[in-house]
């Protein structure tokens, strides 16, 4: 059986109960995970415990990942958009984080932007991309786009390209197009509003 410390349980707990909610339900059901997971700590059910602080992890990350959906732009002028999605993975899938992705189509055009947030397995990308030397080794620019360090690829030839964003050292911006020109990928990464995006808790 796994064993588990007393004091990293309680720390976990605590910081999970620290968490406030606006959508009840959501709230009523994290609530009841985590009393759980104090009832069964209480028991000496060290590994139940945990089962159901993951449950409770899950259920707010999910809450932050739907709030992900908001930054993605609705189609330029001329597009469609498909119906924006989000995950969350839990802390034992790739040390957790959470992601947002939007389809954006315009006859045989089409563009995908994926938000990803919170996820400690995006650190040695953004280090990467904070470095000029990794970031451009494979045809990359280095721009900047409202603001905020971006790097551009595009093959005017196939009219493929692909941009990546950093904001906060904590969000990671892809935006992908085929069938695009370079001002169509940019015009997308211009729509997204980034000054608000790093307001998300």
């Amino acid at each position: 059986m796994i064993k588990f410390s007393k004091t990293i349980l309680i720390l976990a707990i605590f910081s999970v109960a620290t968490f406030t909610f606006s959508t009840s339900a959501i709230a009523d059901d994290v609530t009841d995970y985590i009393n759980e997971a104090l009832q069964y700590y209480k028991d000496g059910q060290f590994s139940d415990a945990v089962d159901s602080l993951n449950f409770a992890e899950q259920m707010i990350q999910q809450k932050k990942s739907s709030g992900l959906e908001t930054f993605l732009p609705e189609p330029l002028k001329g597009w469609n958009a498909e119906i924006a999605t989000s995950q969350a993975a839990s802390s034992a899938i790739l040390g957790g984080g959470i992601s947002a992705e939007r389809q954006y189509s315009k006859g045989k055009s089409s563009i995908q932007i994926q938000i990803m947030a919170d996820s400690p397995m995006l650190q040695g990308v953004l280090m990467m991309m904070s470095n000029p030397m990794f970031a451009t080794s494979d045809g990359g620019k280095m721009e900047r786009i409202k603001k905020q360090k971006a790097i551009v690829k595009f093959d005017p030839n196939t009219k493929k390209g692909e941009i990546r964003i950093v904001v906060a050292n904590r969000f990671l911006i892809t935006i992908e197009g085929n069938g695009v020109t370079s001002k169509e990928l940019k015009d997308y990464a211009k729509a997204i509003d980034y000054n608000k995006m790093m307001t998300l808790p």
